[in-house]
Parts: structure tokens; C-alpha cells; sequence
């Protein structure tokens, strides 16, 4: 279609049509997606740069996704330097992997078009309201996932390069009847066991220890038993929105703003011209002569007009905002209602255009805007006075740096007292990361554990301030033994108590084997339960996988095994039978499509691989600062 469009470019309508398109992409930002990094690169996929600003570009896509998904719990993560280094990893290696498809695609002559990228954003259904294309509902979804215009056109194009090179290698992959039924055979395979189990609680109340066992595992141990860093604040929030609510706004201030800014309370003049099209002069002229004996305009346009687009409207190409007027209907100075203009030629060609109607500029009356410019008022007002109450607050707090004490005056509130906290539950009031960064960074600190000096102001988003104070601090450390010795007692004598079942679960396992079984269950206190179906899972349990380890019975003979379950207990287990899995015949062909997808993506998965491993990477100084 775009090439389509390049081609008649010189059409009047399709003129008009492209400056619409392109004022949308340039208002959205869709028009630039295909703007590549700067100099120091992050990564050179043979030979081509993955710029550095692509990479954080990147990175902090990913952030934006994360913080959407996860909302305040983001901030524990990103509070970590590993979590962040490893998110900064993942992206370059997503951007290799996408310049590698890319690279091959164009290979293959795999190729995806300006326009098929923006025939898919307006295919989507999400984009749009009763079947048309919502640009406002684009922003508003795209944003919400943390992409910006250009990025979603960007990932959009990934999207359909990757799907036609996974359709293109899913079409070589089939499956054959035979392995499709022995792989029904294996995954759909149901197993009949029974279990005992050698209960590790019981045991672990029995188990005796001594005290060097305890203290020899607490040496061993030590890093299990650290308690974390620790401080007890005191903080003074300031928050705009709920100035606002405090903020008095005047009929004055309203009129006067009114009279300001009345620009933005209207809508610009539109006008609405019909237009037919002609290839020569004498064409043109011709109709002229036509209109002038009063020939209807419209039928004119139907059977004349060149361009099939408006020729099937008689020629009217809808309302015209300024921006979207070519500068030849402008110039054809058109003024009333019904004018017609000359023949006028353009690098189109030749054409005529009636002005059809104008609607003047409208401009709408105080009484409709007044809400709208109260409440816009009132949020800058209470912006000011925000802004004023920080600079207020931090002086008095550098002033006194002693206590938060001059600052709550000047605030007008008293400051908020936590318990003890540690990085990991922070409280929800001061649970940002800014305002996290700052209690736990070390310079709020006093020594020894002692209170330190009152924060400089600290600003979060959604125009929020907090001032904190550092009351008390508790240093990260291991914790004496008097003081977990509990904790240590239990889990010596657990551990002792899974060493015993172990054993005992293969004493009984060698007996079960050697036919001698019964009295040795006997012995223990122990018996087989109720026969339980086993059948894979997607993500199958270490119980379920080692069922699925034990070799099948022979001649009615069952095959007997010792696992583990969750809540570490020793597992023995008796397996009775093995039934094949079999498909329904009205399941065959859907799991048939399924098997071959399988397949595919461990096709595609392999391409990936191998591009990988025959390409040149060179990282660059912007991911080895990572």
C-alpha cells in the first residue's frame, strides 16, 4: 500500500491524505521509529552498532514495563545493584538477538514495510473504538505499557520480521503419524502408584543433639543467621495534590486567565472543499466551460474527475483544518460558500475546486470553560505553594539540624515516627525508592547507631517531597548463637532426622527389592496407601519425575523407588502399572497443529543459536560499564 501511495504522490487527494497521516505520526511520534543509537555503542552485531542510547533507551523500556506490572514492588527490585545489572544484560542481548533476525530476514528477503508496520498498529484491536483506528486510545495503551510511540513501532516490526521467519521455518517442520502417536504414547502415559511415607517431623521430635553439634553447625552456618540493617525515621511529606484541595481561586483569577488564553478554549476555522481532477489543460477547460453553463459540480466530478477517491464522493474531500490544507487551495483564495475557483495547476496536474462551507474559528464562552480553568488554576496555585513549603522546610531543617522540630512548624504537621525497618519491608508511606536510597545510602547515618542530620529535600514522583531523619540504626551483622540457638536446634535436629529417613527409606527399598518387604514394613510401622494416578505435569514436581525415572513392571511384578516430597519427608513408592497415553480422535488434530509447533519453535529457537554463534560480536565501553 505504501508503495502504492509513493507512486501516485502527485495526486491531489492522496496529497491530502499523506498530510494527514503525517501530521498524526508526527503529533504521536511514530514517524521517527526508525532512528538508530549515537557514537559509543553498546555492542557491535557484525559490524552494525546497537548505539548506546538504544541500550538504555532499552533498558529503560523494560523499567517502565516493570513498574507498571509490579507497581510499589518494583522499587525493592530496582533497589538491588544485581537485579539492575542483569536487566541492563538481558536488554543488550534482546537487542542482539533482534539485530541478528533482522540481519538474516534481510538475507532471506524477508523485508516489512513503513506501512505494513502502521497497517498492523491500526489492525489492532486494542487501538480501536467501534472498528476505526482511536490514536488517543494508542497513546493511552502503548503508554500504560511503558513504550513510547516510537519504541511499540519498533517492537511492532520485530514482531512481524519474527513472525515470518517463524512461519517460514514452522512450514518445514511436520510431524509424522507414527512419532505423533508415540509421543501421545509418552506424554499422556498415566502411572498407578501407592506410597509410604517416613514422616520427618516425627522423627526430627525424637532426634537428641548436643551442644557442640549445635555450636559446629552455627560456625558452619553463620551466614544464614545475619540480621539485616536496620533503622528506626522520622519523615515530614509534602504532597501537591493535597494542597490543592486547600488552594481558593477568584473570579478574577478565572476571567483574567479566560481573557489570556481564550486560544485554547476553541476550535480553529474549517473549511470543506470538492475538487475534480483533470490530466491537461483542454480537459480542464472543458469542464470549466461545463460549470459555467451551470453543469452540477458533483455529477462533473463523478464522470470526470480523474482521482477515483473523491470522484465516487462527487468530489468532496471532507472538512480542512489549516494544517491540512495544500497551499493551492489557500491560494486559490476561495471566500464564499458555493465559489468556484479557476483552473488551477499544480504538480498534480490541473484541477477545480468548490468551496462547499466554513465554519468561522468558535471560541467557547466563559461559562463552559470555568471548571476547566478553576481546576487548572488550582493545580498551579498549589504547585507554587508546594514549591514555596519545600524550599520553607528545607531551610528550617539545614537551620536545625538537631530534630525535625523547626521543619514540622514551618510545615504546619508533625512528623511521622516509624518502628524499626529493614530494605526489605519498608513502610508504605516512605516506600520510594528515592526516599529508600537516601535512609540506607549511609550519609543520613550518625555513628554508632546515632541519630545523623535531617535529609535535604527528597522529591518523588506524582509531585510529592519527604524530609527524613535517621533516629536510630542497627548495622547489618551475624546474630549470636544465644540468640538463635532455637532456630539452630530445630534444623540440626531436622537435618538429622532427613539423614535418618533416607536411611531407613533405603533399608526398606533394599527389602522391597529383595522380595522381603513385608516384615521389614511391618517392622517400621509402615504400608503402602490408596492407589494414586500419576500423569505429567507442564512443570512436573521432583516426585513426579522420579515416578516417571522407575523402569516399568514386568509380568504383574511392580518396581518400587524412594523420592523426596515437599515438605522433605522420604517417599517410598510402589509402581503397580503403566498405560500408554492415547488421543482422543476428536483431540487428534489439534494436538497434531500442537506437536508441530513444538516443533517449530525449537526450529526457531536452534536459528537463533546458530546466528549467535556464527556472528561477531564486539561489546563495547557502554555494556562493559554495565
Amino acid at each position: 500500500m505504501m508503495d502504492n501511495l509513493r507512486a501516485a504522490s502527485n495526486n491531489v487527494v492522496l496529497k491530502i491524505i499523506l498530510a494527514l497521516i503525517i501530521l498524526s505520526f508526527i503529533l504521536t511520534g511514530v514517524g521517527n521509529y526508525l532512528v538508530g543509537g549515537s557514537g559509543d555503542y553498546a555492542a557491535k552485531v557484525n559490524g552494525q552498532e546497537i548505539g548506546r542510547a538504544q541500550l538504555e533507551q532499552a533498558v529503560q523500556n523494560q523499567r517502565n514495563r516493570l513498574q507498571q506490572q509490579l507497581g510499589d514492588q518494583f522499587s525493592e527490585l530496582a533497589g538491588s545493584d544485581g537485579y539492575m545489572q542483569q536487566l541492563r544484560q538481558e536488554s543488550l542481548s534482546n537487542l542482539i538477538d533482534v539485530t541478528l533476525l533482522d540481519q538474516y530476514s534481510k538475507k532471506l528477503g524477508i523485508a516489512v514495510s513503513d506501512q505494513q508496520i502502521k497497517d498492523a498498529i491500526f489492525a489492532t484491536p486494542q487501538f480501536q473504538t467501534d472498528g476505526r483506528f482511536d490514536n488517543a486510545k494508542y497513546l493511552q495503551s502503548i503508554q500504560s505499557m511503558g513504550y513510547s510511540a516510537d519504541n511499540f513501532a519498533q517492537l511492532m516490526k520485530q514482531q512481524l520480521i519474527s513472525q515470518q521467519l517463524e512461519q517460514a521455518y514452522g512450514q518445514s517442520d511436520f510431524v509424522l503419524p507414527v512419532e505423533s502417536k508415540s509421543l501421545a504414547a509418552l506424554l499422556l502415559q498415566v502411572r498407578e502408584v501407592q506410597t509410604a511415607t517416613l514422616d520427618t517431623d516425627a522423627l526430627a521430635a525424637k532426634q537428641q543433639v548436643t551442644d557442640a553439634e549445635l555450636q559446629a553447625f552455627y560456625d558452619q552456618n553463620k551466614n544464614s543467621f545475619i540480621s539485616p540493617e536496620q533503622v528506626k525515621v522520622s519523615y515530614i511529606e509534602m504532597d501537591a495534590a493535597a494542597m490543592q484541595g486547600k488552594t481558593e481561586v477568584t473570579d478574577a483569577d478565572i476571567s483574567a486567565y479566560y481573557d489570556q488564553h481564550k486560544s485554547e478554549f476553541g476550535q480553529p476555522e474549517r473549511r470543506r472543499y470538492s475538487v475534480i481532477v483533470l490530466k491537461s489543460q483542454a480537459d480542464a477547460d472543458a469542464v470549466a466551460a461545463e460549470l459555467k453553463k451551470g453543469t452540477d459540480f458533483a455529477e462533473l466530478a463523478k464522470t470526470k474527475s480523474t482521482d477515483a477517491l473523491s470522484a465516487k464522493q462527487g468530489g468532496d474531500l471532507g472538512w480542512m483544518e489549516p494544517e491540512t490544507t495544500l497551499p493551492e487551495f489557500k491560494n486559490a483564495n476561495l471566500t464564499a460558500k458555493g465559489q468556484v475557483s479557476g483552473v488551477i495547476k499544480s504538480d498534480s496536474g490541473f484541477f477545480i475546486l468548490r468551496l462547499d462551507d466554513v465554519t468561522p474559528e468558535q471560541v467557547k464562552p466563559l461559562a463552559a470553560v470555568r471548571n476547566t480553568i478553576t481546576d487548572k488554576l488550582k493545580q498551579e496555585k498549589s504547585l507554587d505553594a508546594y514549591y514555596a513549603l519545600q524550599q520553607k522546610v528545607s531551610e528550617a531543617a539545614t537551620n536545625d539540624n538537631e530534630s525535625l522540630t523547626s521543619a514540622e512548624e514551618v510545615a504546619g504537621t508533625k512528623a511521622v515516627h516509624t518502628d524499626w525497618f529493614t530494605q526489605n519491608q519498608i513502610p508504605a508511606g516512605i516506600n520510594f525508592k528515592p526516599v529508600v536510597q537516601a535512609i540506607f545510602d549511609g550519609g543520613l547515618i550518625g555513628q554508632d547507631g546515632s541519630p545523623g542530620s535531617n535529609s535535604d529535600i527528597i522529591t518523588v514522583d506524582g509531585d510529592r517531597a519527604f524530609v527524613v531523619r535517621v533516629e536510630a540504626h542497627k548495622a547489618e551483622g551475624v546474630k549470636p548463637f544465644a540468640e538463635v540457638k532455637d532456630q539452630v536446634t530445630t534444623l540440626v535436629k531436622r537435618q538429622k532426622a532427613q539423614d535418618q529417613a533416607r536411611m531407613d527409606g533405603e533399608k526398606l527399598l533394599t527389602a522391597l527389592k529383595d522380595g522381603k518387604g513385608d516384615d521389614a514394613m511391618k517392622a517400621a510401622g509402615l504400608s503402602f496407601g490408596a492407589v494414586q494416578k500419576v500423569q505429567r505435569s507442564q512443570q512436573p514436581s521432583a516426585f513426579e519425575s522420579n515416578v516417571y525415572a522407575l523402569p516399568h513392571p514386568q509380568k504383574d511384578q511392580p518396581v518400587y523407588g524412594l523420592t523426596q516430597d515437599n515438605k522433605g519427608n522420604s517417599v517410598l513408592v510402589k509402581l503397580n502399572t503403566v498405560t500408554p497415553g492415547v488421543v482422543p480422535e476428536a483431540d487428534i488434530a489439534r494436538f497434531n497443529q500442537e506437536m508441530q509447533q513444538t516443533s517449530s519453535n525449537v526450529t526457531f529457537d536452534a536459528l537463533l543459536t546458530n546466528l549467535r554463534q556464527e556472528a561477531k560480536i564486539k561489546y563495547g565501553s557502554a555494556a562493559q560499564n554495565q
